[in-house]
């Protein structure tokens, strides 16, 4: 059947046609490569379409030619009103909030002729037509990008001081200024010696390339028991087994995910070393991809002692962290995970000054509504936040990597339950007026993505897609440019997820959160049965930082990421551009699945998903 829509014309299949509205995020392809069957093609780790369609953009690259390339793809449509006409919008019907295998078959439905004798991205960049953006490095070899993006030169003491009261960081970055990776981390970082003699560790996350995994722990730890705490199913499970088989030392824990279109997306490590316990909590996949020309951010625990024999007292923190860490897991109700819970009981985290923000799948009603989702977030901000003067002036701004289905108004969730939630503000802040608060949504244009470090292909991890994007046209309105030049990522295109509340002038915070969840239903949770239930998809975490538990009333936000100042009253490092920019005219949001022709990326190429 043919539609017609902001983005232009296409073409939609009987099957998919019939698909409801599914909540958002990255679902697992259960198409996996096959030995001697084009497996270079396919990335060796389970992952959305999205992601499968960068990975191929990468391997074979489809150069831009002005009189050539656009022969080869189907006529883009011109848009109507205020669209990147120049950027070719031309539509296929796949989306990623489909099942894996409604992805798989629609996602062929844009054919063009790969350019398979061009060379290869990293034999350098190809001459880009006109001035379209700021040149761009390559994707280097592995071994050199590991060298480049390791912080093995740089004194990571220097970086974990206690000067540092927040212990928020990003990752480093491949191809920036080297002065903006000086404060930056590596995944080798985080599990290097200096940090502990390691004894064991847990990996939670959504998305496991193996091997490339163990490379990054230090030869000395590669043998150390790891945990890989997931949620595949089918055949990415035994993709996933086969994948950890070689190494005698690599478990798996399987989450359950009970609740249909759920997903594991928990980005977590539980360090045990000889001298204590840390937990970093971040929002990486683990594959290369995600480590190497991507902002992400990460949160990383002092170092926790073992408690004393016979120490009186529970050893948590005023933000109870421990006991809600506990929770989380007890959550999980896997028994690979008791002996770390065990570890945590044993040791003292009384030092954490953040709070804990977990979404696990679930229908929960009563007091168990504030133990999860938005609601979690709802309950601290109500409890712990500090008013302000002129409360509703302060605006709220959410900055996410992919979208889930919002409904046809922004009445059915974003503006009424899930606003509510960002809204609140201490004991006394009521819903009344809650509605007139300026909203402000950072999701990256089609020009951030083609103009970024990796190109097209870095909107592999933006996974928005068209069937999802033309029911809620009206959620755009809200949308600001991806700017992090304070920071030095304006181009390192997010993977972060971040949520605050600033001053009418953006000079002050009244909270800050980094989490894995993206916007959608399925991570933060969505009322039911009259809002007497709050259901919950995916697993989900991350952590609050609120003034007071710093001593203060409110965080400056500091001007330059990387800056020096330190000490109790340390301004807060926001990792992108305050205020955000509204899109402009002809902006549009990036969404993954329809070609992008009519203008090259930063490696001199175009865009076509299949």
């Amino acid at each position: 059947m043919s539609q017609e829509g902001d983005y232009g014309r296409w073409t939609i299949s009987s099957s998919d046609e019939s698909e409801e509205e599914k909540p958002e995020l990255n679902k697992p392809s259960t198409s996996l490569p096959q030995a001697g069957q084009g497996a270079a093609a396919e990335p060796r780790y389970t992952c959305s379409e999205a992601r499968k369609a960068a990975h191929r953009r990468k391997i074979s690259p489809l150069k831009f030619s002005n009189t050539g390339a656009v022969s080869e793809v189907s006529p883009p449509k011109r848009q109507k009103g205020g669209s990147q006409e120049e950027l070719g919008w031309c539509l296929s019907s796949s989306d990623d909030e489909l099942p894996p295998e409604t992805q798989q078959k629609v996602a062929k439905k844009v054919a063009v002729k790969d350019e398979r004798g061009v060379s290869s991205p990293t034999d350098g960049a190809a001459p880009r037509a006109g001035n379209h953006g700021p040149p761009a490095r390559h994707a280097p070899t592995e071994g050199k990008d590991e060298y480049e993006t390791s912080g093995e030169g740089q004194d990571i003491w220097d970086m974990l001081d206690k000067g540092n009261p927040f212990q928020f960081y990003l990752t480093r970055v491949s191809g920036i200024k080297p002065k903006y990776n000086a404060g930056a981390l590596h995944i080798k970082d985080i599990l290097s010696p200096l940090f502990g003699t390691l004894v064991s560790s847990a990996q939670f996350n959504y998305c496991f390339d193996v091997p490339w995994l163990i490379r990054q722990y230090p030869p000395e730890f590669r043998k150390k028991p790891v945990l890989l705490v997931h949620g595949d199913k089918r055949e990415a499970k035994a993709h996933l087994q086969a994948e950890a088989k070689p190494y005698e030392n690599v478990s798996l824990c399987q989450a359950k995910l009970d609740i249909a279109f759920g997903t594991h997306h928990t980005k977590m490590m539980l360090l045990l070393y000889e001298e204590g316990l840390r937990v970093v909590i971040h929002t990486a996949n683990l594959i290369r991809e995600d480590w190497h020309q991507k902002t992400q951010g990460i949160w990383l625990s002092t170092l926790y002692p073992r408690m004393a024999h016979g120490t009186h007292g529970s050893g948590d923190s005023p933000t109870h962290f421990k006991a809600d860490l506990i929770n989380y897991l007890e959550a999980y109700n896997a028994p690979p995970l008791k002996p770390w819970i065990d570890i945590i009981q044993d040791h003292d985290l009384s030092e954490t000054n953040v709070y804990l923000i977990g979404s696990t799948p679930g229908r929960f009603q009563g007091s168990q509504k504030d133990n999860w989702g938005h609601f979690r977030l709802r309950k601290l901000l109500r409890e712990h936040a500090s008013p302000v003067p002129a409360t509703g002036s302060w605006p709220l701004v959410g900055q996410f990597s992919s979208i889930g289905s919002m409904g046809p108004d922004e009445s059915k969730w974003l503006c009424s339950e899930f606003k509510e939630t960002l809204g609140t503000l201490g004991k006394e802040s009521g819903t009344l007026g809650r509605s007139a608060i300026p909203l402000h949504l950072i999701y990256p244009s089609v020009e951030n993505v083609r103009t970024s470090l990796e190109g097209y292909p870095a909107g592999g991890s933006l996974p928005y897609g068209i069937q999802t994007a033309e029911k809620q046209n009206w959620l755009h309105s809200y949308f600001h440019k991806w700017s992090a030049e304070t920071s030095g990522r304006s181009n390192a295109m997010p993977h972060i997820k971040t949520y605050l509340r600033p001053s009418p002038d953006f000079s002050e915070l009244a909270w800050f959160l980094v989490t894995s969840a993206n916007l959608s239903k399925a991570a933060w949770g969505a009322l039911e049965k009259n809002g007497a239930q709050l259901m919950i998809r995916s697993y989900e975490l991350g952590v609050l930082f609120l003034p007071s538990a710093f001593g203060l009333d409110s965080f400056t936000v500091k001007q330059k990421f990387f800056s020096g100042s330190r000490g109790p009253a340390a301004p807060f490092p926001v990792p992108y551009d305050l205020p955000p920019e509204l899109y402009g005219s002809k902006d549009r949001p990036w969404i993954w699945n329809i070609p992008y022709v009519k203008a090259p990326d930063t490696h001199g190429n175009m865009w076509v998903p299949s």
